[in-house]
């Protein structure tokens, strides 16, 4: 906080003069304006509110004032904005956010006050001065418990090799399951500045599963709606990729390793005679075809639908008419591109 009543009386009446003069060039008569306000009581961040600006420029307009006067009001050389802290104390900044990781600004804010009696107007202030020293603020990925390199870097190896030597009469499809709520999924929007918007919310909580698979080549897809994802249901979404490549020899199936897709009762269906699907398990990481993630912004992002019939309807309709009919559009979207996740080559939160 700075003290008010700084200026001299000669000074705060030709300052007045500077910001109600319509004949100065704006950006001055505004500088004169918030050496008087400061000068009047008002603290750095409720100065910037007013003139919407940032905190950060009204302290570097005051300590020009100081330094060089109302001409220095008058000058505009585009400096910097103003350094507080000496190079140890962001050195101690640095070291504290990189060991801790604090969640919020409010945080850092804190430790700065209570370790380094520093304390900043505003939130954008804290953020610049991150983004200055090097940080960003990002979210933890999911990292799989299983996540084995060795057995993800084969896998990828052996698919690229399999899809490269692919014949004209063999298709590759990916199987997996969905389980969406019935629900809007709020998301964050452009608005107007002030308002509110909110979504209607349903009162029901049905869930429905979706046992489904897709070409990537084509996007034809096929989706089983179930009571229950199982190994009944997997058979019947095996029977149902076949009936859909009805030209190819051998149709490889990729799909994770839920315990109904190592069911006895598939196992024995596919040593059945004339059987053309072929199984290949993704090891224990997820692959990110995105499919789900592209229905659930299509259907359910913002948007809320009253009956759980039309709920799954829009579901259903999106994954078994929308993504074949616009694949051309869609499949930069959905793609196998495999990525290996290395525990070792990322920081873990304990």
């Amino acid at each position: 906080m700075m003290s008010a009543d700084f200026l001299t009386p000669e000074e705060l009446t030709l300052l007045t003069a500077l910001a109600k003069s319509n004949k100065l060039e704006h950006r001055v008569a505004r500088r004169a304006n918030a050496m008087v306000l400061l000068h009047e009581g008002w603290t750095f961040d409720r100065v910037a509110q007013a003139l919407l600006m940032d905190d950060s420029t009204i302290r570097e307009w005051h300590a020009e004032f100081r330094a060089s006067g109302v001409e220095g009001l008058k000058e505009f050389q585009h400096k910097g904005g103003m350094r507080r802290m000496s190079a140890e104390q962001e050195a101690a900044l640095v070291a504290w956010v990189t060991e801790t990781l604090p969640r919020s600004t409010c945080a850092v804010a804190q430790w700065m006050a209570d370790d380094m009696d520093i304390r900043f107007d505003s939130r954008s202030g804290i953020i610049k001065l991150l983004h200055r020293l090097g940080f960003e603020h990002r979210k933890p990925e999911a990292v799989p418990a299983k996540a084995n390199v060795v057995k993800q870097t084969d896998f990828i190896d052996r698919y690229e090799s399999r899809q490269t030597g692919l014949e004209a009469d063999e298709a590759t499809v990916f199987v997996d399951a969905v389980h969406p709520t019935h629900g809007a999924h709020p998301i964050g929007c452009w608005m107007p500045r002030g308002g509110r918007v909110g979504v209607d919310q349903s009162s029901g909580r049905d869930r429905l599963n979706i046992h489904g698979a897709i070409d990537l080549e084509t996007g034809e897809t096929r989706m089983i709606d179930v009571l229950t994802v199982d190994a009944i249901s997997t058979i019947a979404l095996l029977s149902a990729i076949e009936n859909m490549h009805l030209d190819k020899r051998r149709i490889h199936v990729y799909l994770d390793n839920a315990r109904y897709h190592h069911a006895r009762a598939v196992r024995e269906w596919l040593e059945q005679a004339g059987r053309r699907v072929v199984l290949h398990f993704i090891p224990a990481y997820c692959p990110h075809l995105r499919l789900w993630g592209l229905m659930h912004r299509e259907i359910t992002h913002n948007r809320c639908y009253r009956h759980y019939r039309d709920f799954a309807n829009a579901i259903l309709g999106f994954l078994r008419r929308t993504v074949p009919e616009n694949w051309r559009d869609l499949c930069d979207h959905v793609s196998d591109n495999f990525r290996v996740i290395d525990p070792a080559q990322i920081r873990i939160l304990a």
